[in-house]
Protein backbone atom coordinates (compact mmCIF):
# COMPACT_ATOMS: atom_id res chain seq x y z
CA UNK A 1 0.00 0.00 0.00
CA UNK A 2 0.80 3.60 -0.48
CA UNK A 3 2.61 5.48 2.19
CA UNK A 4 0.93 8.27 4.18
CA UNK A 5 3.25 11.12 2.06
CA UNK A 6 0.95 9.80 -1.08
CA UNK A 7 -2.35 10.23 0.66
CA UNK A 8 -1.20 13.67 1.77
CA UNK A 9 -0.09 15.13 -1.64
CA UNK A 10 -3.68 14.16 -2.46
CA UNK A 11 -5.73 15.77 0.21
CA UNK A 12 -3.95 18.11 1.09
CA UNK A 13 -1.40 18.56 3.81
CA UNK A 14 -3.20 21.49 5.33
CA UNK A 15 -4.81 21.35 9.14
CA UNK A 16 -7.08 23.16 11.28
CA UNK A 17 -5.84 23.89 14.80
CA UNK A 18 -6.15 25.59 17.56
CA UNK A 19 -4.30 26.83 20.86
CA UNK A 20 -4.07 25.50 24.56
CA UNK A 21 -5.36 28.81 25.62
CA UNK A 22 -8.60 28.65 22.98
CA UNK A 23 -12.04 27.96 24.19
CA UNK A 24 -13.48 24.78 23.95
CA UNK A 25 -16.58 26.69 22.29
CA UNK A 26 -14.00 28.47 20.09
CA UNK A 27 -12.31 24.85 18.94
CA UNK A 28 -16.50 23.71 18.32
CA UNK A 29 -17.05 26.64 15.99
CA UNK A 30 -13.47 25.78 14.08
CA UNK A 31 -14.40 22.20 13.74
CA UNK A 32 -18.38 22.75 12.77
CA UNK A 33 -17.14 25.38 9.87
CA UNK A 34 -14.33 23.43 8.67
CA UNK A 35 -16.95 20.21 8.95
CA UNK A 36 -13.76 18.22 11.03
CA UNK A 37 -14.06 16.20 13.56
CA UNK A 38 -10.62 16.88 15.39
CA UNK A 39 -7.91 19.81 15.69
CA UNK A 40 -4.60 20.02 16.49
CA UNK A 41 -3.94 21.65 19.36
CA UNK A 42 -0.71 23.68 18.49
CA UNK A 43 1.84 25.70 20.76
CA UNK A 44 3.42 28.03 18.27
CA UNK A 45 4.90 25.11 15.74
CA UNK A 46 4.61 22.31 18.62
CA UNK A 47 2.10 19.85 18.79
CA UNK A 48 0.72 20.05 22.63
CA UNK A 49 -2.81 17.67 21.63
CA UNK A 50 -5.72 16.69 19.76
CA UNK A 51 -9.23 17.91 20.74
CA UNK A 52 -11.94 16.34 19.11
CA UNK A 53 -15.61 15.11 19.33
CA UNK A 54 -15.11 12.30 21.85
CA UNK A 55 -13.24 14.56 24.01
CA UNK A 56 -16.37 16.97 24.32
CA UNK A 57 -18.49 14.71 24.55
CA UNK A 58 -16.91 12.95 27.32
CA UNK A 59 -15.34 15.37 28.95
CA UNK A 60 -17.75 18.45 28.58
CA UNK A 61 -20.51 17.56 28.26
CA UNK A 62 -20.45 14.61 30.23
CA UNK A 63 -19.30 16.08 32.95
CA UNK A 64 -22.14 19.18 33.31
CA UNK A 65 -18.77 21.83 31.62
CA UNK A 66 -19.83 24.54 29.76
CA UNK A 67 -18.03 24.77 26.64
CA UNK A 68 -18.05 28.72 26.91
CA UNK A 69 -15.82 28.37 30.30
CA UNK A 70 -13.31 25.54 29.40
CA UNK A 71 -9.70 25.62 27.99
CA UNK A 72 -9.28 23.04 25.76
CA UNK A 73 -5.50 22.73 27.52
CA UNK A 74 -7.79 21.01 30.45
CA UNK A 75 -9.70 18.28 28.65
CA UNK A 76 -7.51 17.79 25.46
CA UNK A 77 -6.00 14.75 24.50
CA UNK A 78 -2.12 14.97 25.69
CA UNK A 79 -0.83 11.56 24.50
CA UNK A 80 -1.45 12.24 20.80
CA UNK A 81 -0.92 8.77 18.73
CA UNK A 82 1.42 10.05 15.35
CA UNK A 83 2.38 8.34 12.67
CA UNK A 84 5.21 9.30 9.83
CA UNK A 85 4.81 9.84 6.55
CA UNK A 86 6.79 6.85 5.14
CA UNK A 87 3.96 4.75 7.10
CA UNK A 88 2.02 2.92 5.18
CA UNK A 89 -1.91 3.32 5.02
CA UNK A 90 -2.34 -0.60 6.13
CA UNK A 91 -0.25 1.01 9.25
CA UNK A 92 -2.74 3.71 9.70
CA UNK A 93 -5.56 1.41 9.56
CA UNK A 94 -4.44 -0.66 12.02
CA UNK A 95 -3.35 1.69 14.92
CA UNK A 96 -6.56 3.34 14.43
CA UNK A 97 -8.14 0.19 14.35
CA UNK A 98 -6.05 -1.09 17.41
CA UNK A 99 -5.96 2.36 19.72
CA UNK A 100 -10.03 3.10 18.33
CA UNK A 101 -9.12 6.72 17.42
CA UNK A 102 -10.03 8.85 14.24
CA UNK A 103 -7.45 10.76 13.90
CA UNK A 104 -3.29 10.65 13.14
CA UNK A 105 -1.06 13.75 13.00
CA UNK A 106 1.02 12.91 10.51
CA UNK A 107 4.59 14.09 11.98
CA UNK A 108 8.53 14.05 10.38
CA UNK A 109 10.62 15.00 14.01
CA UNK A 110 8.85 17.47 15.26
CA UNK A 111 7.26 19.13 12.48
CA UNK A 112 3.53 18.54 11.93
CA UNK A 113 2.87 17.51 8.52
CA UNK A 114 -0.69 16.77 8.33
CA UNK A 115 -3.51 14.92 9.75
CA UNK A 116 -5.81 11.92 8.21
CA UNK A 117 -8.94 10.70 9.40
CA UNK A 118 -10.21 7.42 8.91
CA UNK A 119 -12.46 8.53 6.55
CA UNK A 120 -9.13 9.34 4.14
CA UNK A 121 -7.86 5.96 5.17
CA UNK A 122 -11.15 4.12 3.94
CA UNK A 123 -11.15 6.11 0.95
CA UNK A 124 -7.56 5.27 0.34
CA UNK A 125 -7.92 1.44 0.85
CA UNK A 126 -11.39 1.87 -1.77
CA UNK A 127 -9.43 3.25 -4.30
CA UNK A 128 -6.52 0.49 -4.40
CA UNK A 129 -9.21 -1.77 -4.13
CA UNK A 130 -10.81 -0.60 -7.17
CA UNK A 131 -7.51 -0.36 -9.09
CA UNK A 132 -6.99 -4.14 -8.13
CA UNK A 133 -10.12 -4.86 -9.36
CA UNK A 134 -10.38 -3.60 -12.25
CA UNK A 135 -6.01 -4.78 -13.19
CA UNK A 136 -7.44 -8.19 -12.44
CA UNK A 137 -10.41 -7.70 -15.01
CA UNK A 138 -8.30 -6.64 -17.56
CA UNK A 139 -6.23 -9.35 -17.23
CA UNK A 140 -9.23 -12.02 -16.95
CA UNK A 141 -10.91 -10.41 -20.00
CA UNK A 142 -7.28 -10.11 -21.97
CA UNK A 143 -8.17 -6.18 -22.54
CA UNK A 144 -5.94 -2.71 -22.15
Amino acid sequence: MKPITHLLAEKGNGFWSVSPEATVFQALELMAVRNVGAVLVMEGERLAGIFSERDYARKVALEGRSSKDTLVKDIMTTKVVCVTPTQSVEDCMALMTDKRIRHLPVIDGDTVLGIISVGDVVKAVISEQTFTISQLEHYITGTV
